[in-house]
C-alpha cells in the first residue's frame, strides 16, 4: 500500500533537514523536498542534502524572474514600504512558495504540505493563507511549531539520526532573496545594543566604504527599470547589480523595531541595498509625473498596499484592485534618474 506523501518546503538548514525524518515517523508519510530559488540559492547542493536526509523526491525550481516580474516590480510601482522602513523583502517571496508548494503537491499527488516557519513569525501566516487561498484541500503542517524543539534538541535528533547536517554557526536567524536580507534573534533581540557588524554582509560599514561618491543613472519604463547608465538590464541582473554597487557604499541598512502580525514587536535588521536605490529613484521621478491629488492618494494606497503584503494577503481580490490602481499611476512614470551614493 502506497504512503501518503508530503510536499517540504526545503532550504537545506538544520531545521527543514530534521523535519524530513520528523515528518515520516509521525505522519507515516514520503516526503518530498521543494528547494525554491528567489536569488541566492545553490539549488544542485540543497537537492542532494535532501536526499542524503531521506527524502524520496527533491524537487527544486528557479523562481527569480517570476519573483521579479510578478511581485518585486508590482511592489516597487506601488511604493510598498512597511512602516516606512521595510521594502518587503521576505514578505514578499513567501506568496511565490506558498504558490509553488501548492503547484508541486498537486502535480505529486500529495496530501499536504510542510513548511520549516517558527510558531511566532509573521512567515507561518503568509504561507499558511496563501495555501489556503490557492489549494484550500491541503493540509498544512508546521514541524517546529508542532515538536516543540531547541536548537540543541534539533541537533541531537539529527545526530541519533545519523543526518548529514552541519548547524550554521550565527548568531542570528536569517533569510534573503533577491530583494534583501534579514537578520533576527540572538543579542538584536535587545534594542538598546548597537548591531554587530557581523550581522550584516551585504553592505559596507561607513568606515569602509570608498571616499568618493558613485553616480549612476537608473531609467524607468511605465515605473519599471529597465536600465542602468544606458545599458538595458533583465530586472535579475539589474537588481543584483544594484545590490553590489550600492551596498558597497553602505546603503540599504535598515535597524527597525516593527510590528509583527502576530501581535509582538520585533527588532530585525535589513539590507536591502538595490531596493532601497530603485524606491528612492522611483519616488523622485513620480514627483515629476504624478499631480499633487495623484501623489497624495497613492502615498495612501502605498501603506495600504505594504499592510497587505506584510499580512500574507497577496491572493486577495483586494491586492488586485489596489495593482489595477497603482498600474494605472504609473502611465506616464517614464524617465531617467540620477544618484548619488555616497556613505550611506
Amino acid at each position: 500500500m502506497a504512503k501518503d506523501k508530503i510536499v517540504l518546503a526545503y532550504s537545506g538548514g538544520l531545521d527543514t533537514s530534521v523535519a524530513v525524518p520528523w515528518l515520516q515517523e509521525n505522519y507515516n508519510a514520503e516526503v518530498i523536498t521543494l528547494t525554491i530559488d528567489l536569488g541566492m540559492v545553490d539549488l544542485e547542493s540543497i537537492r542532494q542534502r535532501g536526499l542524503q536526509v531521506g527524502a524520496v523526491k527533491a524537487m527544486t525550481v528557479d523562481c527569480r524572474q517570476t519573483l521579479v516580474n510578478e511581485f518585486l516590480f508590482p511592489a516597487l510601482q506601488a511604493g510598498a514600504i512597511y512602516e516606512g522602513q521595510y521594502p518587503l523583502a521576505t514578505a514578499l517571496g513567501r506568496p511565490l512558495i506558498a504558490r509553488c508548494l501548492a503547484e508541486a503537491a498537486q502535480s505529486e499527488g500529495a496530501y499536504a504540505v510542510a513548511h520549516g516557519c517558527t510558531g511566532k513569525g509573521n512567515d507561518q501566516v503568509r504561507i499558511e493563507v496563501g495555501i489556503a487561498a490557492l489549494a484550500p484541500e491541503l493540509k498544512v503542517i508546521a514541524p517546529i511549531r508542532e515538536w516543540g524543539m531547541s536548537r540543541e534538541d534539533e541537533i541531537e535528533y539529527g545526530q541519533a539520526h545519523h543526518l548529514p547536517i552541519n548547524a550554521s554557526q550565527s548568531h542570528f536567524s536569517v533569510d534573503e532573496n533577491l530583494w534583501g536580507r534579514s537578520a533576527e534573534a540572538g543579542q538584536l533581540e535587545d534594542p538598546w545594543q548597537e548591531p554587530p557588524e557581523e550581522a550584516f554582509a551585504w553592505t559596507k560599514a561607513l568606515s569602509n566604504t570608498p571616499a568618493d561618491p558613485a553616480y549612476l543613472e537608473i531609467h524607468f519604463e511605465l515605473g519599471i527599470p529597465t536600465q542602468v547608465d544606458g545599458e538595458s538590464m533583465a530586472g535579475i541582473d539589474l537588481i543584483s547589480h544594484l545590490n553590489t554597487l550600492a551596498g558597497a557604499h553602505g546603503v540599504g541598512r535598515v535597524d527597525h523595531v516593527e510590528n509583527r502580525l502576530v501581535g509582538i514587536k520585533s527588532r530585525e535588521i535589513y539590507e536591502a541595498p538595490a531596493a532601497t536605490v530603485l524606491h528612492a529613484a522611483h519616488q523622485a521621478l513620480e514627483t515629476l509625473t504624478l499631480t499633487k491629488e495623484q501623489a497624495r492618494t497613492k502615498a495612501k494606497i502605498s501603506q495600504e498596499y505594504a499592510d497587505v503584503v506584510y499580512n500574507g494577503l497577496w491572493f486577495t481580490h483586494h491586492r488586485q484592485d489596489l495593482d489595477a490602481y497603482v498600474r494605472s499611476t504609473q502611465r506616464y512614470v517614464t524617465g531617467t534618474v540620477r544618484l548619488k551614493l555616497f556613505k550611506g
